[in-house]
């Protein structure tokens, strides 16, 4: 391990560029290095299922599993969107060709760096491949041979988990784990008054996390707990408090080279659901001061350090009334906002400070259509379009579409959201 030699918190620096290829640039030179841009699942459709040893619990059962059109391209793609040209980008399923020449002409990228393998055969070209030596992945890979992962399998798994918050060193919700093969269901010490929270270790997009309102908010989750130890992809859980009085929800982002210096990436402020499903975020890349959180940073940065990790790290933030800040959750991998985070710069030059990241924006049509419609906000860029999937229900085509929508200030932000929702473009959020 080298020695450490974290930046004093007085220096952080927020990133100067625009693509994961400019911020992994670092750490990657030593080897061959490409990034899986996908998630694993665990569900029937999935050739390589993560149901061996790195668990995670993207669904209790094969109808509400995560959808392969989500985990496999429009998640992926909204990465491989911000890329970049030198860090090899490995999609199991490319986008379609409009909407990389899309990205070309916005982003400036050229997206020749972009590796195609089948989705039935990619673990195993790339587990015995002399191709690339190290794979940076979101989540450790049961079927990518360990040597290939650029952060060690189990030191990724353990920082991943919900379990290892208490261990960072920062401020966060009181909490208790039980191994469920250890303890029943039945004997484990719930809190005497709602609210609380239930939490699985390894929960994918708000799955695996149950706020506990009710006596039938407890029998749902514990129906779904009982169903992830059917399916044999759950040992874990805790049971935490929940934090009253919240006025700010934050995902704060950073990167940690290998040397332990860090770069600031940006702090959104999150849009989630009452059920605390995750929707969005929203950022001011001028007014967002990330000084408050500087010690926390350093705290986090520090620990992963020590683990042997590098890369990007979000990490979710609560504050309350009385100012007090609570880290709720920590991801050592690239976020579903880092992309936001990323559009700094650009945005920034053009007087664009307030800007909205979503995973559900839909739009009745082909992407086609759509890109004419839209034509005259793409080319301002008030929206970017960072992912978009063609569908059909009911016989009707729609896309849909994760994007930015961006303004001078928050009222003005809005007000372009509302033209574009006039031209057909609607948040289901």
């Amino acid at each position: 391990m080298k020695t450490f030699s974290m930046n004093a918190t007085s220096e952080f620096h927020h990133f100067q560029g625009s693509s994961f290829s400019d911020l992994f640039a670092q750490d990657t030179t030593d080897k061959r290095y490409a990034f899986i841009l996908n998630y694993p699942a665990t569900a029937s459709w999935a050739a390589y299922p993560n149901t061996k040893k790195y668990f995670l619990q993207d669904g209790s059962s094969e109808a509400t599993k995560t959808p392969f059109d989500k985990v496999c391209q429009k998640e992926p793609w909204k990465n491989l969107a911000v890329l970049g040209d030198t860090l090899p980008g490995i999609v199991i399923i490319p986008p379609q060709k409009l909407l990389i020449e899309y990205w070309q002409e916005h982003f400036g990228f050229s997206y020749s760096n972009m590796e195609h393998i089948h989705c039935s055969t990619y673990l195993d070209e790339l587990s015995y491949s002399d191709r690339f030596d190290k794979i940076i992945t979101l989540f450790p890979f049961d079927h990518l041979q360990p040597q290939k992962h650029a952060i060690a399998q189990d030191t990724h798994y353990h920082l991943l988990s919900k379990l290892t918050l208490a261990e960072l060193g920062v401020q966060c919700p009181k909490y208790r784990s039980y191994n469920l093969h250890v303890v029943s269901l039945q004997d484990i010490q719930l809190p005497e008054q709602f609210p609380y929270l239930i939490k699985t270790s390894h929960g994918l997009s708000g799955e695996g996390t149950y706020i506990i309102n009710s006596k039938s908010d407890l029998n749902y989750c514990f129906e779904e707990l009982r169903k992830y130890l059917d399916i044999k992809l759950l040992d874990v859980i805790i049971v935490s408090e929940f934090v009253k009085n919240v006025v700010q929800n934050y995902c704060v982002q950073f990167y940690i080279n290998k040397a332990g210096n860090i770069t600031l990436i940006g702090t959104t402020s999150q849009l989630v659901t009452p059920e605390g499903n995750y929707l969005g975020g929203l950022i001011n890349y001028r007014e967002t001061k990330m000084s408050k959180f500087f010690a926390m940073i350093a705290t986090i940065g520090k620990y992963a350090h020590q683990q042997g990790y590098f890369g990007v790290i979000g990490f979710d933030v609560l504050e309350d009334k009385e100012a007090q800040l609570y880290a709720i959750d920590a991801n050592f991998r690239v976020n579903g906002s880092t992309p936001l985070c990323l559009q700094r710069h650009t945005l920034l030059r053009l007087g664009k400070e307030v800007a909205k990241y979503s995973t559900d924006y839909r739009m009745d049509g082909t992407l086609d259509s759509i890109l004419v419609t839209l034509k005259p906000e793409l080319e301002r860029k008030d929206f970017i379009i960072l992912s978009a999937l063609e569908k059909v229900k009911y016989g009707k085509i729609y896309t849909g579409i994760s994007g930015i929508v961006a303004g001078e200030t928050l009222e003005e932000m809005q007000y372009i959201e509302q033209n574009l929702q006039n031209k057909g473009l609607h948040w289901i959020g």
